[in-house]
């Protein structure tokens, strides 16, 4: 996952570290996606976070809910927030595009705002072998910021990135396609705690494993 400069991901969220967490880990319908995760899963589920990041809030929240949560960044510096800020989990340096995942290990699978410095293909290769690592019935929370664009430089947070999305239609088809019955949908807009921030659109979808 490279941005504008051939600049990793991981050393774009290493420079952020602990302001991403506070520009975001408010952001009232990340916290509603979680309750309604929450309110799906059975009792000590084993739960994937992609994108871990600081581990709040959502590592935090399914610890707190009694779950067992593995989670997985690019990010050295993030990994090493998440273990301090989130004991009860367990975080791996990690590129999940090249991490083993064992077929139905999970019973649920985050992937808050990770895939928008990967390309459309991997994008949804990835949500493949997702909903093969979710047993039966399990339940995979995504979110992404729904725009069609597709390689395209901006700036977040003061860095260069470079972003892929795909509109909200086509990224519920996505899902959809790589093999999950998409539960519910929200559309809001959100503005991250940051001084260059905007207004940005956030989608949030709970789907089952078919």
């Amino acid at each position: 996952m490279d941005d504008v400069n051939g600049t990793s991901a991981a050393t774009v969220f290493d420079a952020l570290g602990a302001r991403y967490e506070q520009a975001f880990a408010d952001a009232p319908a990340h916290r509603e996606s979680l309750r309604e995760l929450t309110a799906r899963l059975a009792p000590r589920s084993r739960v994937l976070d992609v994108g871990s990041g600081t581990g709040r809030p959502t590592a935090e929240v399914l610890v707190a809910a009694g779950h067992e949560v593995h989670g997985v960044d690019v990010s050295p510096v993030m990994v090493e927030l998440a273990a301090r800020q989130v004991p009860g989990a367990s975080f791996v340096h990690a590129d999940v595009r090249g991490l083993a995942l064992a077929e139905a290990s999970f019973d649920a699978v985050c992937v808050y705002f990770s895939l928008l410095q990967m390309t459309r293909a991997e994008q949804g290769a990835l949500l493949a072998r997702l909903a093969v690592a979710l047993r039966p019935g399990g339940l995979l929370a995504v979110a992404t910021v729904p725009l069609d664009v597709e390689g395209v430089d901006a700036v977040f947070m003061g860095r260069p990135v470079r972003v892929t999305s795909f509109d909200g239609p086509a990224f519920t088809a996505l899902v959809a396609g790589a093999g999950f019955t998409v539960l519910s949908d929200r559309s809001v807009l959100f503005t991250p705690a940051h001084p260059e921030a905007t207004p940005e659109p956030h989608l949030f979808l709970l789907g089952r494993r078919d």
